[in-house]
């Protein structure tokens, strides 16, 4: 006989009695085991974290993990076979595998519905309170406010508008504090709602933003807006008033942006500095731990999540709760399937019964986009070896330990007043569902991972407790805790004091792990399009644009222009510009890839082949529906990576994403596009920030050194590629001569692509010349790369202006020409916005910020649209908001897209 292992050195029951085994590492098919005086075979290898038969389960049973049922058998499954289900079987069929998985699923997802037996309910009694008290150093705030521990100036975007706004000025001050202050920081807080009419989520947005500003890590706090928008600072200010939350009671300022981007952050730089003397003065005091308020979260989940980190931080949040203070669980699909663990102790049947509400609700709402509130776990999920919601929420629900009572079920982001256990209602995105928690008050997060997540937020700090020695060894300069010490022997008891001692040691001030590493994010929960099913099936539905060319009238023959462009020509492709991208696959990425764009920028890299280095960070690629969001999201990536003015371009993977690199390159592969000439990276799979950092600069470095010279061309308007918008009130003149610019571009040769939701083709001066009539279908979708010249309009199932640029610079223009009406926008990351105006209101009140005024006779008016263009193109003329740093990128969801 082969080696024989036994069973505790290669694998773990998560409880006795179960009848499915964890391996603790990647076992090769034919692998002996010794369990129970049997010897067990595997018949197919298995992944680490995936699971393995350890009794007989005949069809119709259960399989069982900690005495829950995650699926049931539909063929006859022997000890030692390889369990898999068929998504799992799906997501692995896209990796680069280098060995078989069976050929068909032995499972499926099926549990039965939990049922509230409230006749027979009986309040659970809370753990005894411990006597005594411990302390840690804090920010002493106003009693309603609780005791911060840590002490930020935040800068605060009501809207999305605003984002570019709070990032650039938070930029500019980042020397106007000391270190050894008591200043943690001036940090901005951009996000990506409330930039549309009537959004679905205004209340909760209303509800997060008040608890941001009162949070007690916040020493002093500026709200901004522009004063027009769907959500305002006055409506905040209300909210928090009528709610009441203490914002009286924190250093704060409302401001309304009405002039130009320059002038108003000099204003903002002048708050913010009149207010660090003060905000500096605080003082940390010794406290009691009854203030600390935590907030629970996983992501990146692994099948050892259940078993190490997530009972560590129930362990942990005993002991807190016994202390007089708060801990929060959320994630509200996350716990479908483990109602029956999470409700066995419950402080009173109006508790069990507005959990199960909240959890109804957020299935019906996933239903209304044409999905399903159990199609949570991401691809890196099941990579790991969390095959459903059933088996991830079991496994999520230990963040509750088993002696710990349920005391309160609350709304997304409601303030926690008391010392006890909560759930909070939020999506499984582990950002938005972060900041639910700190808008509640959470003073600290701790954050478990199997993968080895660096999520962090920007003024609350972020403990990251991983579950393998193995991963945490990887990533060891990114974790906080190693719970893998619990599978290698180490007591709960033991692990769990050394955290606690850890946790008030940070809420003390020192520096967690992901503070250290400087980056951070904020995803607020997005707003959903649907407010029922009765437009479901049209959407599901809806016609695929053809991507041909719309035919343009020919009885109008536009004047011929001589107007001639310098571009390059690399790689059979010329362009106006050749920039190097890093393209995160997922939210989490999104700020490693800024970091490494600013150093790659900073040390001059590429240049003179490569302007410069972009990346373009989002909120998407996991914790959000898949279907028509999904392929929407992928579309619109492709047509970036495909961009003519992208010359060498880089994915870089968070790594427990459902876009991962893989995924992305079945995508590729489907689209038919080369994804060979791409650079992949890893920062969980390649060691972290730091080392992922190095193999980036690495690649870029090999691929510049490899590249070929690019040759110099002339070409007249065939071989422009622009994007048209308009926004506000237009201009008819205005339109009529951006009208004849698009038929002097398309009759050359050259491509014109206008939104679907731009006011231009609503406009007969601009479309009646051109085709006809404002009934026009689009030609390409959101964010699709254009294959062939000409006319083409690109569906937006958006209103938002800096969603309809995103998927309009993916297309492959080179150009926007913006028509403003109202007021300027912001900017895209790389391809050249021109601000365009005939409204004198607008250049009184933004000169600064405006490129073209036009004025006079509008005869001239496209040769002055045409010069400004060429200066732009030919890098003579750098449009003035991108140079000031009013720059916005965001994904949109499209109709369906709904945050799991």
């Amino acid at each position: 006989m082969d080696v024989v292992y036994q069973f505790e050195e290669v694998a773990r029951l998560p409880l006795p009695g179960d009848n499915c085994a964890v391996a603790i590492q990647q076992l090769n098919s034919g692998t002996v085991i010794q369990y129970e005086g049997q010897f067990l075979v595997l018949d197919y290898t298995v992944m680490e974290g995936h699971r393995f038969a350890v009794k007989a389960i005949a069809p119709g049973e259960d399989l069982l993990s900690w005495h829950l049922p995650f699926g049931v058998a539909i063929q006859p499954i022997q000890p030692g076979h390889y369990v898999i289900n068929k998504t799992v079987r799906e997501a692995l069929s896209v990796r680069q595998l280098t060995f078989a998985v069976p050929a068909e699923p032995n499972f499926a997802d099926q549990v039965s519905p939990y049922i509230l037996d409230e006749e027979n309910f009986q309040p659970a009694q809370a753990s005894p309170a411990y006597e005594d008290t411990r302390t840690f150093m804090g920010y002493r705030r106003h009693a309603d406010r609780g005791v911060g521990t840590r002490n930020y100036v935040v800068l605060l975007g009501t809207t999305s508008h605003t984002g570019s706004y709070v990032n650039e000025l938070a930029s500019r001050l980042q020397g106007e504090w000391k270190n050894d202050s008591n200043i943690d920081g001036i940090v901005p807080v951009a996000h990506t709602e409330g930039g549309i009419e009537n959004p679905n989520n205004a209340d909760l947005l209303l509800r997060t933003l008040a608890g941001f500003m009162v949070n007690p890590n916040v020493g002093a706090v500026l709200v901004i807006d522009y004063g027009n928008e769907s959500v305002t600072n006055k409506m905040v200010e209300a909210y928090a008033r009528e709610h009441s939350y203490p914002i009286d009671e924190v250093l704060h300022k409302f401001v309304s942006l009405t002039g130009s981007f320059e002038e108003e952050l000099v204003k903002g730089e002048a708050i913010v500095r009149d207010w660090l003397e003060a905000v500096s003065s605080m003082q940390r005091t010794s406290e009691s731990i009854s203030h600390l308020r935590i907030g629970l979260q996983c992501g990146g989940s692994d099948a050892f999540s259940g078993v190490s980190a997530n009972p560590l931080l129930g362990w942990v949040s005993e002991q807190l709760v016994r202390y007089g203070g708060a801990a929060s669980l959320a994630e509200t699909d996350e716990l479908i399937g483990a109602e029956p663990y999470v409700l066995s102790k419950v402080r009173n049947v109006e508790t069990a019964r507005k959990f199960l509400e909240l959890v109804n609700r957020f299935k019906e709402r996933t239903s209304w986009h044409g999905t399903s509130a159990e199609g949570n776990p991401s691809g890196g999920n099941m990579y790991r070896g969390l095959y459903n919601i059933y088996l991830k929420s079991i496994g999520a629900a230990m963040k509750k330990d088993p002696t710990t009572r349920i005391d309160y079920a609350t709304e997304y982001g409601e303030l926690m007043k008391d010392g006890g256990y909560y759930f909070m209602d939020s999506p499984g995105n582990d950002l938005e569902s972060i900041a639910g928690q700190i808008a509640a008050g959470c003073n600290m997060i701790f954050f478990t991972t199997g993968n080895g997540s660096i999520t962090n937020f920007p003024y609350v700090p972020t403990v990251k407790v991983v579950t393998t020695t193995r991963r945490f060894q990887l990533l060891s300069n990114d974790m906080d805790v190693n719970a893998g010490q619990y599978l290698e022997g180490k007591s709960m008891d033991e692990l769990g004091q050394e955290v606690f001692e850890l946790a008030l040691q940070i809420a003390s001030g020192q520096r967690s792990v992901g503070e250290k590493a400087g980056h951070a994010q904020v995803q607020i929960w997005r707003n959903w399009q649907q407010n029922d099913a009765s437009q479901l099936e049209t959407l599901l539905h809806t016609p695929v644009p053809t991507g041909a060319p719309i035919a343009i009238e020919d009885n109008v023959v536009p004047m011929a222009n001589s107007i001639q462009f310098s571009f390059t020509r690399h790689r059979n492709r010329q362009s106006s510009d050749h920039i190097g991208l890093i393209v995160p696959t997922s939210l989490c990425a999104g700020q490693v890839a800024g970091m490494i764009t600013r150093r790659l920028n900073e040390q001059g890299t590429g240049k003179p082949e490569l302007s410069r280095f972009v990346t373009l960070a989002h909120t998407e690629g996991c914790g959000t529906s898949g279907g028509p969001a999904e392929s929407l999201f992928s579309r619109t990536l492709i047509g970036y990576i495909t961009h003519p003015m992208v010359e060498h371009c880089l994915l870089l993977e968070h790594g427990c994403e459902k876009t991962h690199n893989d995924y992305m390159r079945h995508q590729m592969d489907v689209m038919g596009v080369d994804a060979s000439r791409l650079g992949y990276a890893s920062i969980q799979l390649d060691g972290g920030i730091a080392k992922v950092s190095e193999k980036v600069e690495a690649w870029f470095a090999d691929q510049l050194a490899a590249a070929e010279p690019a040759e110099k061309v002339t070409v007249g308007l065939e071989g422009l590629r622009i994007g048209i918008v308009s926004v506000g009130a237009m201009n008819k003149d205005a339109g009529a001569q951006l009208g004849l610019l698009t038929r002097m571009i398309v009759g050359a040769g050259g491509l014109v692509v206008v939104p679907e939701n731009s006011e231009l083709l609503a406009e007969d001066a601009f479309s009646q010349p051109l085709f006809g009539s404002s009934q026009v279908r689009p030609s390409i979708a959101y964010g699709e790369h254009v294959r062939r010249n000409g006319f083409h309009i690109m569906e937006t199932p958006t209103t938002h202006g800096v969603e309809t640029i995103t998927g309009l610079a993916a297309t492959g223009v080179e150009l926007i020409i913006a028509l403003i009406g109202d007021r300027p926008m912001q900017t895209h990351p790389f391809v050249p916005m021109l601000q365009v105006t005939s409204e004198q209101a607008v250049v009184h009140n933004h000169k600064q910020d405006v490129d073209l005024v036009l004025e006079g006779n509008p005869n001239i008016w496209v040769n002055q649209i045409l010069e400004r263009s060429k200066e732009i193109l030919e890098h003579t003329y750098v449009p003035r908001l991108y140079q000031q740093g009013n720059i916005g990128f965001q994904m949109t969801r499209g109709f369906l897209g709904v945050s799991l």
